[in-house]
């Protein structure tokens, strides 16, 4: 006797967007999730994950995320690319000026845009929510909230700054590396303002799939940063210090590009009206997201920035930073990559994720022997970035995959078990290794990558399992409650 069909009922929600009684039943919708045994019609993934082998379907959820992924995955290579085209600037000015500014940059990013970055993660969740249940004035408001909160943050961000150099010493860096990154790290600063605004923007467009804008205005800014970089660096001789002032200019012309495009453009006339009283009610809500989300992200950003100041504690210092600085600012290439949606259909995604991993792997092992005179003269630097680029390879296709899952964790909203998930990963696995196979076992730089490629992979597998296990319907509940407890609307 065949087995009978297990139909689960849509969920089904009332929207009402200022409609009187009589109009606002017309509006609802079923709203629904498939994972696992479950299949429902709905907002996300309509069975693709059972049904693999229907072409069509996969193909048409293909469609979907390649006209948003590729173009996000350009503006997040961009926006990278502005510190990275600065240290190789700076390369060519010695070992030294290199290696300062590269303790610097893994520095401010442990202490500030990594805490930044993960601070406007929670609008992934706020604002791509409210966009699903077409509460679109929310999407401003959340904003606005981000922006205060960022901002705010950023003002204690900039004192630790401020003394970099005194707390590089007290974390036994060398003396002339912490005198030259103290200062490069002054100069940051006025950008610092600018990143913590570019965070709460940029989320602000991605969840409504303003990709577009989002690339020319970092397309542009690239394009300025260069020249004004040389400009500075060696035209004017400002040297380290230009390069840390070209960023921050840079950092505003783009905050500044995207904010005349929310203001001027009609793709954004139902998301942002005016300013309004209501971003500065519910911080505790927004913090209660945010600090979950910089949790998150910290505890991986800081796994690969603690390797760079781990090499300053090394043999040759100066060797060892500016070579691992420059396979870091890599791999965070690699990761600024990650697709941007994950709710729906994970196994297209994560697809997606790996071919283009697998490909910019074989990219970087193919020229692995020219990509450090990119960044210095020094023969020795461009060999030992050579021998590193293996690791690279790997570590990119591993944070593909992680980057997928990440995604979901985000969109979901369950910042707190990621956080978990890379607490374990990095710090229980990931750096102890680094330190056991570097310090003792004396593979120096390659031992601290060998470490992170642990982490890495197993952050991967954990965050793999509890997708796995995911309740997509329950997580469906879960957003609209969140959406509708922050608007006007109520659930029925």
């Amino acid at each position: 006797m065949a087995a009978e069909e297990t139909k689960t009922e849509p969920l089904i929600v009332k929207r009402s967007y200022g409609l009187d009684e009589k109009d606002s039943h017309e509006h609802s919708e079923p709203v629904s999730f498939s994972f696992g045994s479950q299949t429902n019609e709905g907002l996300a993934t309509e069975g693709y994950l059972l049904d693999t082998q229907t072409k069509s379907k996969a193909w048409d959820e293909i469609s979907k995320q390649l006209p948003l992924a590729w173009p996000m995955i350009g503006v997040n290579l961009l926006q990278f690319s502005l510190q990275l085209v600065s240290l190789m600037f700076v390369g060519h000015l010695g070992e030294l000026s290199l290696a300062s500014a590269s303790i610097a940059t893994s520095f401010a990013n442990v202490s500030g845009w990594s805490v930044l970055l993960g601070m406007g993660s929670a609008l992934e969740t706020l604002c791509g929510q409210a966009y699903g249940g077409k509460q679109f004035h929310l999407l401003g408001v959340y904003m606005q909230r981000a922006l205060i909160v960022l901002n705010l943050t950023a003002i204690l961000i900039s004192f630790i700054w401020f003394n970099m150099g005194k707390m590089l010493l007290m974390l036994h860096q060398d003396a002339a590396i912490a005198a030259k990154a103290g200062e490069y790290a002054r100069w940051l600063i006025p950008g610092l303002f600018a990143y913590a605004s570019l965070q709460a923007v940029v989320k602000f467009l991605q969840t409504q799939a303003v990709v577009l804008p989002m690339l020319l205005c970092s397309f542009i800014t690239l394009l300025v940063h260069i020249p004004v970089c040389y400009l500075l660096v060696f035209k004017l001789g400002f040297g380290n210090i230009g390069a840390a002032l070209a960023s921050s200019l840079s950092g505003w012309l783009n905050l500044v590009l995207l904010l005349l495009y929310i203001r001027f453009s009609k793709t954004c006339s139902k998301t942002w009206t005016s300013y309004s009283r209501e971003a500065f009610q519910d911080l505790k809500g927004f913090l209660n997201l945010a600090i979950p989300s910089a949790v998150m992200v910290c505890l991986e950003y800081w796994a690969f920035e603690m390797v760079i100041l781990l090499s300053g504690t090394l043999p040759d210092p100066q060797l060892e930073t500016s070579t691992l600085s420059i396979c870091t600012r890599v791999s965070n290439e690699l990761g600024a990559g990650r697709p941007i949606v994950a709710q729906s259909a994970v196994l297209v995604a994560l697809s997606l994720a790996v071919v283009d991993a697998l490909s910019v792997a074989s990219l970087l092992l193919s020229i692995r022997h020219v990509w450090g005179w990119a960044f210095s003269n020094e023969a020795e630097v461009v060999r030992y970035v050579a021998a590193m680029m293996p690791f690279i390879a790997c570590v990119a296709v591993m944070d593909a995959i992680q980057g997928v899952l990440s995604g979901i964790a985000r969109g979901c909203g369950w910042q707190a078990i990621g956080a978990f998930a890379n607490l374990g990963a990095y710090y229980i696995v990931g750096l102890p290794i680094a330190v056991l196979l570097a310090f003792f076992f004396h593979l120096n730089g390659q031992g601290l990558w060998i470490g992170v490629l642990c982490g890495i992979s197993t952050q991967m597998v954990l965050l793999l399992v509890i997708t796995l296990r995911l309740n997509w319907e329950t997580q469906a509940r879960k957003a609209l409650s969140r959406v509708y407890m922050s608007g006007s609307s109520t659930l029925p």
